[in-house]
């Protein structure tokens, strides 16, 4: 086991916040004296930024009727802001169980130098998975629920529209199924790059293979899911996994969208794949994941940029303006909080 050096836990916490539309700020995030018997503390050692769903609640166009179910697990704040929102973190057990101690482990939690949940809200690390890469875990869960909803077909030719974190672990996924043929397509042209990386045809939308017996959409923009029905085959199923926030989607349902019998299916990884949920927990899905992960070292290709926690907040502005390079931008946090 590494050796992960540890500053005073008793010192004072410090956390992201959205404190109004398109502005972040670090605050203060005073702890309890210890945690309880059946709580750990937990030093941040980093933690991902959601290039969808985050972004949309730095922008504030979460919809009020959205309010409640897109909290995140230990959101504090409401929605628009001041919010303290995010759910990709990695850190090391300081105190708590026997078991979990000085263990890297995955949580839910917001961008937040340290902190205190139940034990049972950290997954520990599987052997070999650098915690530099973990910061996926949160979207490589969605991957996987997305192919569960999807539910691909030995032989399938199989498009991914959109070059994404997601939906490059989309097609990562479903280019290991036995006999599919994976194509990612994206307008933004250097993606082919990290495409190759991962094993994977690249095309950009006036390029792609037409006819595909499942589409899954994960580009966030209406032009992508106009492509992915565009490409997709009679009686074939389109996954749309975009979640727009309060914007409103133009969708292209004349043509021959009925003429060729066309599904189109949504996927959110708030709940387990309906296909699954009998025998699936929440934790299930997320050790999956996490062990996914460890297997592949390609996907470091999709960690493609690094800043300190302190310029968390001018990295949100930032990517809030495009930054089309970056896939996942990973957050360092000190030694010393």
């Amino acid at each position: 086991m590494p050796a992960y050096p540890s500053d005073d836990s008793r010192a004072q916490a410090r956390a992201c916040w959205i404190a109004a539309s398109g502005r972040a700020e670090i605050r203060p995030a005073p702890l309890p004296s210890a945690p309880g018997p059946a709580e750990v503390q937990v030093r941040a050692l980093h933690s991902g930024i959601s290039r969808g769903t985050e972004l949309l609640v730095f922008r504030g166009l979460v919809p009020p009727s959205e309010h409640q179910r897109m909290r995140a697990p230990f959101q504090d704040g409401e929605f628009p802001a001041p919010v303290k929102y995010g759910y990709a973190s990695v850190g090391i057990v300081e105190h708590g169980p026997a078991h979990l101690m000085h263990r890297p482990v995955f949580c839910l939690y917001p961008h937040q130098t340290r902190y205190i949940v139940p034990a049972d809200a950290v997954h520990p690390l599987p052997e070999g998975l650098p915690p530099e890469r973990a910061v996926l875990a949160a979207n490589m869960e969605t991957a996987v629920n997305a192919l569960w909803d999807a539910a691909p077909r030995l032989g399938d030719r199989i498009a991914v529209v959109g070059g994404g974190v997601v939906g490059l672990l989309v097609a990562w996924l479903a280019s290991r199924l036995p006999g599919c043929q994976v194509e990612l397509i994206d307008t933004h042209a250097p993606r082919a790059a990290v495409a190759a990386r991962l094993g994977l045809a690249f095309a950009t939308p006036d390029a792609a293979t037409p006819e595909a017996d499942l589409v899954i959409h994960a580009s966030g923009h209406a032009e992508g899911l106009a492509s992915a029905l565009r490409l997709a085959a009679f009686e074939a199923t389109v996954l749309e996994l975009s979640w727009y926030g309060q914007q409103p989607v133009n969708v292209p349902l004349g043509e021959a969208f009925h003429a060729r019998r066309l599904t189109l299916k949504s996927s959110q990884v708030g709940h387990v794949a309906s296909a699954q949920r009998a025998r699936w927990s929440h934790a299930r899905r997320l050790a999956l994941a996490l062990g996914l992960l460890r297997d592949g070292q390609a996907l470091d290709a999709l960690v493609t940029g690094s800043a300190p926690f302190d310029e968390l907040p001018a990295v949100l502005a930032r990517l809030a303006q495009g930054a089309p390079d970056t896939l996942c931008q990973r957050i360092d946090y000190p030694l010393s909080s």
